[in-house]
């Protein structure tokens, strides 16, 4: 054990110096060496990024910092006693919070921000108990090394803050370190590589890893007080096609019978973009209308119109995967996919912000952002003028718009954003009863105590239906114990994978349940002979993150990874009883193009303009032309700790893993082709997070 001489000593003042000299200098380094052993384990424990890169600088430095400006406040208390319990307390709370933060990022594949964790940690505790318990389990060996710094302050506490007063050059000396290390990394943050993560881009799974912990929640408070710096607006001074004129074509007088092509209008509204810029005083909404007005709308097409006055029926599935579905086991999923639109080129990305991502791109049309208080889209739309949605899109048609979902009615505050999005919402614990109490809720027994109410409105009212339904059986953890859908189909998926690990079969078998839960809807949708006026839209949220990469990778029989876009290719279901064929559709697709096509498929009048994504029936593109208007499938993936984009157009596929373009066979692009449209993704961020910022389309009406 250390032992310390701190007591004064008439007989040796010499002696007694050197020792409180040498006392001060350990205590000073000790909370800065803590903070950086704690920032490391977490980077050691980052199995993408290397541990060795110039993020150790900026790390270093602020761990530093902030180690000494944490001695010098527990330093300026005259009771040592508080002291020393004030540095346990912020050490156990350091490995606590580095703890949490590690297990965000295995669980959801990203560092969480405070305000987020704070907003989720009910619904995690009360809905997620089993897979948090799982998961602390499995990280016990971070566990132990993050608590080693408890460990050692405790058997040394008592030679802490021993010795009182500390001479003021002492603390002259700790404070004129500490503002040469924070100047430092401020500098280098400010004019160096991570300056947007820094100010006005501040998101905190870069910011975890650029800065490190303790410093993205600073940035966290620091910005929730006095606002986030604002973001540059993107230039777009790259030529893009402008392919909003249509050319009716010549008449060949020498086949007067030849039947002339039709010309298809446009999707959108008659919005003055020019006078609304004239007429704006804040910058920043000058350059929204000045980016909605220059955008190419959408072309009206042969689909415009094709389900007009139909019911719609939306289901965002937890955690569906295309790997579950096959004619023997899932025939109704089967069905769906392969008897309606056939979409062969779509994907769903994974956002970064779990289900709330997934589900607010099917929702809006927009792509999921980090807003200014450290939330995500979802939680944030809750404050935001919603219009363009289908809730209300629908609602002005006279439609029921309703929303259910069977998990608590409160996670991401969805009993307050969902009525946002013009829905009637129920969900368990605000209007939805369910016969069972279990975890993961039933999708049957939702569909069960929701379909036949609004069935029966259309056909004795004459009320059609806008139902929109967020399942939850398919969720994690994939085990026979804790997992009630999964033990409930045990027997059923054993026997149909026998060959299959747990892992695989419990997936299976809990995914089973959303089968039960679509059959029962067709059925009772055909038994009121309704089947043909209702319309089925099906996605997922995400894909099933929530399993190992080993049993992931057994489930797909691929070997790929989360930088690989074959990962988040998926299916999408856009079925109705009235299509006598089905139909293939290879445009590269979202999620977010979802609302923008139902919105052209149901003849709503509407400005394809003001979505992020794009009807993906429009034509007016050139496969090999950069637009405005051009299909593309956006797929943010983390390469070494920094988000970046692969994407698909109909020119071809960018990879952001090895940032190589690869061509369609057959097209040819010019050679800033891949520059334009990452200019264009750049855009497409930024007003997609703008338009909930300043509430552009309350701006609108």
């Amino acid at each position: 054990m250390l032992k310390l001489n701190v007591k004064p000593n008439k007989d040796n003042d010499d002696l007694n110096k050197f020792h409180i000299k040498n006392l001060f200098r350990w205590q000073m380094a000790f909370f800065p060496l803590v903070i950086l052993y704690s920032e490391l384990l977490l980077r050691a424990f980052e199995k993408n990024t290397p541990f060795f890169s110039m993020r150790l600088l900026p790390i270093a430095l602020f761990s530093l910092a902030s180690g000494l400006l944490i001695y010098l406040l527990l330093d300026l208390i005259p009771y040592p006693k508080l002291s020393r319990i004030l540095a346990g307390a912020l050490i156990l709370l350091g490995a606590v919070y580095i703890c949490v933060e590690y297990c965000c990022k295995v669980f959801f594949g990203k560092y969480f921000g405070l305000n987020y964790m704070s907003e989720m940690a009910g619904g995690v505790v009360t809905d997620f108990a089993d897979n948090v318990t799982t998961l602390i389990v499995d990280s016990i060996p971070f566990i132990l090394l993050a608590l080693l710094p408890l460990v050692v302050f405790i058997i040394i506490r008592t030679h802490f803050f021993a010795w009182r007063p500390t001479k003021i050059g002492a603390r002259i000396t700790a404070l004129v370190l500490f503002v040469i290390l924070q100047t430092a990394g401020s500098v280098y943050c400010y004019v160096g590589a991570p300056r947007a993560i820094y100010t006005y881009d501040f998101q905190s799974n870069p910011a975890v890893m650029e800065f490190g912990a303790l410093t993205a929640i600073r940035l966290e408070l620091q910005y929730m007080i006095f606002d986030m710096p604002e973001a540059p607006i993107p230039e777009l001074n790259l030529p893009f096609d402008d392919l909003t004129e249509s050319t009716d074509p010549t008449d060949d007088p020498n086949e007067s019978t030849q039947e002339k092509p039709i010309v298809y209008d446009y999707n959108k509204l008659d919005i003055d973009f020019s006078a609304l810029m004239e007429n704006a005083s804040d910058e920043t909404i000058k350059a929204m209308h000045e980016y909605f007005g220059m955008l190419t709308p959408s072309q009206q097409n042969e689909y415009t119109g094709y389900f007009e006055g139909k019911n719609l029926i939306m289901i965002t599935a937890e955690a569906f995967s295309p790997y579950l579905v096959s004619q023997e086991y899932t025939p109704t999923l089967y069905k769906l996919i392969n008897e309606g639109f056939i979409f062969t080129n779509y994907y769903q990305p994974d956002w970064g912000q779990s289900t709330a991502g997934g589900e607010f791109a099917a929702i809006t049309g927009l792509l999921p952002t980090w807003q200014k208080n450290g939330t995500n889209s979802l939680r944030y739309s809750r404050y935001c003028t919603m219009s363009q949605t289908l809730g209300w899109q629908f609602k002005e048609l006279g439609y029921s718009s309703l929303a259910y979902h069977n998990g608590n009615y409160d996670y991401y505050n969805r009993h307050l954003t969902h009525p946002n999005f013009g829905y009637n919402f129920k969900a368990v614990g605000n209007g939805l009863v369910l016969p069972s109490k279990v975890w993961p809720n039933s999708d049957l027994e939702m569909m069960k105590a929701t379909v036949d109410g609004y069935i029966r409105d259309y056909v004795e009212n004459g009320t059609k239906f806008n139902t929109y339904y967020m399942t939850i059986s398919g969720h994690a953890n994939y085990t026979w114990l804790g997992n009630t859908m999964a033990y409930r189909h045990k027997a059923l998926a054993q026997a149909a994978f026998p060959n299959s690990s747990e892992g695989v079969q419990a997936y299976m078998a809990c995914q089973i349940e959303l089968e039960y839960a679509l059959s029962y809807l067709l059925e009772a949708l055909e038994a009121a002979g309704i089947a043909d006026d209702t319309v089925i839209v099906m996605t997922t949220d995400h894909y099933p993150y929530g399993m190992s990469e080993e049993v992931y990778h057994e489930l797909s029989g691929m070997s790929d990874t989360k930088q690989d876009i074959s990962r988040y290719k998926s299916n999408l279901v856009m079925w109705s009883g009235s299509m006598e064929q089905a139909v293939v559709v290879d445009t590269p697709c979202t999620a977010i193009d979802i609302v923008p096509t139902l919105c052209n498929l149901f003849g709503i009048h509407y400005d394809s303009r003001i979505y992020s994504g794009r009807d993906v029936f429009a034509g007016n593109y050139k496969a090999d032309r950069a637009s405005t208007c051009m299909p593309l499938a956006i797929i943010p993936i983390e390469v070494e700790g920094e988000e970046v984009y692969s994407w698909i157009t109909a020119a071809g596929t960018y990879d952001a893993k090895t940032g190589v373009f690869t061509a369609n066979e057959g097209v040819t692009v010019a050679d800033n082709y891949v520059e334009i449209v990452q200019q264009l993704i750049t855009a497409k961020y930024y007003y997609a997070k703008q338009i909930l910022q300043q509430d552009y389309y309350k701006i609108l009406g």
